[in-house]
């Protein structure tokens, strides 16, 4: 089998030999786009040159640094949200990017803020989950005001518009909980709600949309006021086993927020696991487990992988068109024991 030649390769790559020829060469009067589909067609065809597009190519591609701010790393949903960001800066077709990933332990806004200013000194662009807090805001702010792009991750921080988000949208996944409960349970009951803290925007939406969809098809639902965990397994557990206690007719809970594997471990404990109805959030090993004992019900999760991809290319076309709203909604998944 003959070697494939720069004609085979242009006309692999629906291009003109001039423009092999200039990849090739290293001319910067060729697109990104028209080299990386150069460089897959060489890929393909087997052409002998190939390391020399793809140094051409990677030569040619913007380096861009950019700073993730996470919560607590004991949390699997935060560490499953760091691996799919990795996976996808490394996996970025746009730009060579160097990420910068950090854990939060101290959620306190003054914190938040400063590890925010800090990591926006030596990044392109950052992307954060973090409580709405006017300190917070007032730092997110004023690094845009430098021209650093600020993405929202999970939980929406500005509702002007003026900052990218990237998650779910929240009304949705409130409403369709409420679904859950309101054609599983039995008959109407109550039905108890853990928040992890309401100045995170997503679970403030969440309850929205679950009482919005309990006022409007399931009125003989009782809800009780939410219980907030602070986001942590240990309160989690300590609400969950008052809200049992005080409420042994409880036909469901809904876990809205940090702290799920202390209430499934209070659930446990009370031997009422399976008993009642209860949907909580994102598939983890805990959550897994719980749904195939039977404890949960119902799990909605997000697409990890969609939306650090999301992130990162919102992120890449927020350097090169500063100033643009990079925001996505992603749809949610849902898990039952029948399908993970």
């Amino acid at each position: 089998m003959r070697r494939p030649t720069i004609p085979d390769l242009a006309e692999a790559a629906g291009v003109s030999i001039a423009t092999v020829n200039r990849v090739l060469s290293g001319a910067g009067n060729v697109r990104l786009a028209t080299r990386e589909r150069v460089q897959q067609a060489a890929e393909e065809i087997g052409f002998y040159g190939l390391g020399s597009i793809q140094a051409r190519v990677s030569a040619a591609r913007p380096k861009l640094r950019f700073g993730v701010l996470l919560l607590q790393p004991h949390r699997p949903f935060y560490r499953n949200i760091a691996s799919a960001m990795e996976e996808a800066a490394t996996n970025a077709a746009g730009a060579e990017i160097e990420l910068r990933i950090e854990f939060l332990e101290d959620l306190s806004p003054q914190n938040v803020a400063d590890r925010a200013l800090a990591l926006a000194e030596d990044c392109h662009a950052i992307c954060l989950t973090a409580a709405v807090h006017p300190v917070v805001t007032e730092a997110l702010e004023r690094i845009q005001s430098r021209g650093i792009p600020v993405f929202a991750f999970v939980s929406q921080i500005s509702v002007t518009g003026q900052m990218s988000y990237i998650g779910l949208d929240n009304w949705k996944v409130g409403r369709t909980s409420a679904w859950t409960f309101a054609n599983i349970c039995k008959a109407p009951g109550k039905i108890g709600i853990l928040m992890g803290n309401p100045r995170y925007r997503n679970q403030e939406m969440n309850e929205t949309g679950f009482r919005s969809y309990f006022r409007e098809h399931a009125p003989d639902f009782t809800l009780l006021e939410p219980i907030s965990t602070f986001e942590s397994a240990a309160v989690a557990q300590e609400m969950t086993e008052k809200l049992l206690a005080e409420h042994p007719d409880l036909a469901g809970l809904y876990i809205s927020g940090g702290g799920i594997s202390g209430a499934l471990s209070a659930l446990r404990a009370s031997g009422r696991a399976g008993q009642m109805v209860v949907v909580g959030y994102d598939l983890t090993e805990v959550t897994r487990a719980a749904l195939l004992d039977g404890t949960m019900t119902l799990v909605i999760s997000h697409p990890l992988a969609r939306l650090a991809r999301d992130a990162i290319d919102g992120m890449i076309r927020a350097c090169s068109s500063p100033g643009s709203n990079q925001t996505s909604i992603a749809p949610f998944e849902i898990y039952t024991r029948e399908n993970i």
